[in-house]
């Protein structure tokens, strides 16, 4: 009975792989329990996730955005200034104003508010993904490091492992991050694990390095797959148009109680500039992989440099 839920089980693992774009080796791994089968399919499917690199398109860049949003909220405020010179004198009286600088302290406040939690989730974000990164590449020397131990039989898996951050090191290079061919990144993956799956240990010691360094490579795998399922974080696009509307708002009350002298616009258009680098900052941070501010590829680099020795 357990032999023949251990083969169902290896079927099944072969056609879950050749549904996911893996085509399934005519000879499966020989995985000697339930727990690798699954460790194999974690690994394969995080491989087959073309990179944690993706190429989406944005409609509009982070940059673009923020100059739309010092173009509504300047705007804002030449309207407040338009509108203080046609009103009439009694609805700009002392009463009245106290009253739009409640209400506006009120937006204000919330605008504040929310500014600062999406910096602050965006900077956590940013910081969790190079951590990752980071992460990822001390994996990586380990696993070089115990596949040179095991011995020369390991060297084509080593230099598997090198083409590959090479690789990964020309994605993040890359000022237009392309996604990479499914033969490249899946291929060299699956290979890699096929090679030290193939090994033939000649005592324990070899064996215990073969079993830690395919656990190595399921824990780079998964880390991988969080990489690629992070890339879809960003802000939310209705709670962006509400803060611009609140900021707006803001900027109209600024307009509608200052003379309108050459200081006062300048001044204004400088606040404009301020509130949008904010958001500019935001939406950047929340693209690690792109734009100005992007996660760095010193982790990988020290890996590389350390690959081979």
């Amino acid at each position: 009975m357990e032999v023949g839920g251990r083969a169902r089980l290896e079927r099944n693992t072969r056609r879950q792989l050749t549904v996911s774009g893996v085509e399934a080796h005519s000879a499966l791994p020989p995985l000697a329990s339930k727990c690798n089968i699954a460790r194999f399919g974690i690994f394969v499917a995080a491989l087959n996730r073309e990179s944690f690199m993706f190429a989406g398109e944005a409609i509009m860049s982070s940059l673009e955005i923020s100059l739309v949003t010092t173009a509504v909220v300047f705007a804002g405020a030449l309207l407040g200034i338009a509108l203080r010179a046609v009103l009439p004198q009694s609805q700009l009286s002392g009463e009245s104003r106290e009253v739009v600088k409640l209400g506006v302290g009120l937006i204000a406040t919330m605008a504040a508010l929310v500014l600062g939690l999406l910096i602050a989730s965006a900077k956590s974000s940013f910081d969790t993904q190079n951590a990752e990164l980071t992460d990822m590449s001390s994996k990586i020397v380990l696993l070089d490091r115990i596949l040179a131990h095991y011995g020369p039989d390991a060297k084509e898996a080593r230099d598997v492992l090198r083409s590959s951050v090479v690789g990964a090191l020309d994605s993040l290079s890359t000022e237009t991050i392309s996604v990479p061919s499914q033969s490249g990144s899946s291929s060299n993956g699956e290979v890699l694990y096929d090679q030290i799956q193939g090994l033939s240990p000649k005592d324990d010691a070899q064996r215990s390095m073969q079993a830690q360094a395919l656990s190595i490579m399921v824990g780079v795998g998964q880390t991988r797959w969080l990489l690629a399922a992070q890339k879809s974080n960003s802000v939310s696009v209705p709670m962006l148009v509400v803060l611009v509307a609140w900021l707006t708002i803001i900027f109209i009350s600024f307009g509608l109680f200052a003379p309108p002298n050459l200081t006062v616009v300048a001044s204004l258009l400088v606040s404009a500039l301020s509130v949008s680098g904010a958001i500019f900052l935001i939406l950047e941070l929340y693209s690690p992989y792109a734009g100005l501010i992007h996660v760095s590829g010193a982790p990988l680099r020290a890996a590389l440099a350390h690959l081979g020795q």
